[in-house]
């Protein structure tokens, strides 16, 4: 519920304006946006982007895992998408005897590639407007939670043919704040393998110190091959699967980039919130990012305090930490930019402006008169209960992994039948306790309810804080250690026993369930609190949207990010971040050499590699001055999801693959600022020359159609 609250719609209207903005339904690209991708540079043909009927570039472009992008380069089913993206099914696959973060791996043949149990590659199979058969069903005098109740069920009524297939994905996806509907449909592939992967000195290099910093030289890249049954269609892990054959690959271009080239993305974006208000972005700052940091900050010291010095340790956290730290990052990085960029200024004078153009006549006050009051008070009511509910959040449900496990358990049922016990234990303990370290957790957890109790009033704290006041005297790691030392959850081995044995009422006697029980109520009684102003945020957000529309007739509005299919286009560009100060559009791997810190833990890297680098051998992959280009920046507009996206040229080439912004414009998932936002790529010929010469598998190289 509280990112839903976030994503309430009051519109800048001067933003529609700018150039390159947008991130584009390829469904719905307008002739302007067609016109102005071909001024920059668009030559290939507008009918061969989207088409369900034939081949078309969609085709090739995936959704890999759960929120992360990918593009089909090859015949025999490759997938590049980022080794950030790869990284939780590369630290699954390792261990201390086989580190594949710290030392790549690449498959010298395809028998030799890896199986990742659970991960998935969605190919797009259609997108249909169905508008008309949900709103018209819709009866209007419904509150906003009614209505939503409806749709709901009219959603579940439309997507029921698909819900025998574990091949087949369908959404119903809500755009322009509820005023439009698409059923999107995806073949899902679950037959997935790593193919090859660069050691995390070049994939990850310059971890959370230069994460979203301008200039880069990490190579974000990772490769993995979607396999398929004898006709070419999604399967389960099979041996005797056969290399999927995708309905159209992309072309690979050493040619290289120079500035002001056409750049084009199309990817996933996950979510923006370009139409939210000031009291939204007010809130968001206040009651959301700056609880998550100060959470995570403390989490994240204590998991790194373990994993530099424990190699068990760090591969067991590596990719809780990654995720929870791009974050922690994103949200400083984002209100420092809003601020720098003066963006609650700006929206309140459209706020202004808007207010006029209700009052100027009475049918525009009928229809949304008193919106925008009702929009503000409904933030600033909530604004506590925001703030309250993310500490609760960031502690119990992302913080304290005993709880999440605790919550997991509630789910099993104890009278299923032997084969359904089965299947939950290995599909939803086993691989999670094969990442858990319960004496971490067990400094984690009296921190961040040390943190909770200061931070958040007393009628917000779960009953179990009277327990510790009564039974611990209030001493957090007092009662951190008996709990871990009486929990049969914090020991997988004791878990599966009592698991053999034990009925719901039998689990939920143990300490660590009585803790998530207890934080369960009070995650109740916050949605409680939440309820009324968020039933008057949707119904807000909604209506000011068709207000929106109503008001600039002329406009083409492009609908916030939803995770579906979207496009963005541009050019190659360099920007301005301060005074005096211009970043170039290209970074090269001279930059490894000069950041490269021996022993550190973001910038160490492997000799071998240093040394290949120096003797500068790039061959057909050097640019024109003879040196690697490492990474380039284009003013694409992105945001999460797009990770893995690729990079097109105007001939519809592979350039790069998409994997950060700049710091600068961190605020980008609120507004566009087209002088200072920018997209960071990997350059495709570093991503080559580290396939081909590095990870030294040339077989590989073979398999892409390559385009100078």
């Amino acid at each position: 519920m509280k990112k839903l609250l976030l994503t309430v719609a009051v519109v800048l209207i001067a933003l529609m304006a700018k150039a390159d903005e947008g991130m584009w339904l390829l469904k719905e690209l307008n002739r302007e946006s067609v016109a102005r991708m071909k001024e920059l540079g668009f030559t290939f043909p507008i009918n061969k982007l989207y088409d369900e009927n034939n081949p078309s570039l969609k085709d090739a472009v995936v959704i890999f895992g759960r929120g992360c992008s990918g593009v089909a380069v090859s015949k025999q089913g490759l997938i590049f998408t980022n080794h950030h993206c790869g990284y939780g099914s590369i630290q699954k696959l390792s261990s201390v005897e086989h580190d594949y973060l710290k030392d790549g791996f690449a498959a010298a043949q395809k028998a030799d590639e890896l199986p990742v149990d659970g991960l998935t590659v969605s190919f797009l199979r259609s997108m249909e407007e169905v508008t008309d058969q949900i709103l018209s069903k819709v009866p209007s005098v419904l509150n906003e939670i009614q209505r939503n109740n409806v749709i709901d069920s009219l959603t579940n009524d439309i997507l029921q043919e698909y819900e025998k297939s574990p091949f087949v994905s369908a959404r119903i996806i809500p755009f322009y704040n509820g005023n439009k509907y698409y059923k999107v449909v995806y073949d899902v592939f679950r037959d997935v393998r790593l193919v090859v992967t660069p050691p995390s000195s070049i994939g990850k290099f310059g971890g959370d110190t230069d994460n979203w910093m301008w200039p880069r030289q990490t190579g974000d890249f990772s490769v993995f091959r979607v396999y398929a049954d004898k006709n070419n269609k999604p399967a389960g892990y099979n041996i005797g699967n056969r290399p999927y054959k995708p309905k159209y690959v992309v072309p690979v271009s050493i040619a290289g980039v120079k500035e002001n080239d056409y750049a084009m993305t199309i990817g996933y974006p996950g979510s923006t919130n370009r139409y939210l208000s000031s009291w939204g972005i007010r809130q968001m700052m206040e009651s959301d990012n700056k609880p998550r940091i100060e959470v995570r900050g403390v989490k994240q010291d204590i998991w790194w305090n373990a994993m530099t010095k424990s190699d068990a340790i760090r591969i067991k956290y590596a990719s809780k930490y990654a995720g929870s730290s791009n974050y922690w990052k994103n949200a400083m990085g984002m209100n420092e930019a809003l601020i720098k960029l003066n963006v609650l200024a700006k929206k309140e004078k459209i706020e202004s402006d808007m207010t006029k153009w209700i009052d100027s006549n009475s049918a525009n006050k009928a229809k949304y008169g008193g919106m925008l009051d009702t929009l503000r008070n409904a933030y600033v009511r909530s604004d506590e209960a925001a703030k309250y509910t993310t500490y609760f959040l960031e502690t119990f449900n992302n913080g304290i992994e005993l709880i999440r496990f605790s919550n997991t358990l509630l789910q099993f049922d104890s009278g299923g039948t032997e084969q359904d016990k089965e299947n939950f234990i290995k599909n939803r303990l086993i691989d999670s306790y094969k990442d858990y370290e319960p004496e971490l957790d067990k400094k984690v957890l009296p921190a961040l309810m040390k943190l909770y109790a200061e931070r958040v009033p007393e009628k917000y704290h779960p009953d179990i804080y009277k327990t510790i006041n009564d039974e611990f005297d209030g001493d957090y790691q007092k009662y951190a250690e008996w709990l871990f030392a009486n929990s049969k959850f914090v020991n997988l081995p004791a878990l599966l026993e009592l698991l053999k044995t034990a009925d719901i009422q039998m689990l939920t006697k143990d300490p660590a369930m009585q803790l998530a029980l207890s934080v369960k109520d009070m995650g109740y009684e916050l949605t409680e609190a939440m309820i009324s102003s968020y039933e008057k945020i949707m119904q807000s957000e909604r209506l000011f949207m068709v207000a929106l529309m109503e008001m600039n007739p002329e406009t083409a509005f492009y609908p916030d990010a939803t995770f579906t299919q979207r496009l963005s286009y541009g050019s190659v560009k360099g920007y301005k971040p301060r005074d005096a100060v211009w970043y170039d559009y290209f970074s090269t791997t001279d930059g490894v050499l000069e950041k490269q810190k021996p022993g550190d833990p973001e910038f160490n890297v492997q000799s071998y590699v240093l040394d290949l680098l120096r003797q500068g051998d790039f061959g057909r992959y050097a640019g024109k001055d003879g040196k690697l280009n490492a990474c380039f920046l284009s003013n694409n507009d992105i945001t999460g999801g797009n990770s893995g996206s690729p990079v097109f040229n105007g001939k519809a080439e592979l350039i790069g693959l998409a994997f950060d912004g700049n710091w600068e414009a961190l605020s980008g998932d609120i507004v566009f600022e087209p002088e200072m936002q920018r997209t960071i790529s990997v350059d495709i010929r570093y991503v080559l020359y580290t396939i081909d010469k590095i990870m030294n598998a040339p077989q590989i190289i073979k398999e892409l159609k390559i385009v100078k």
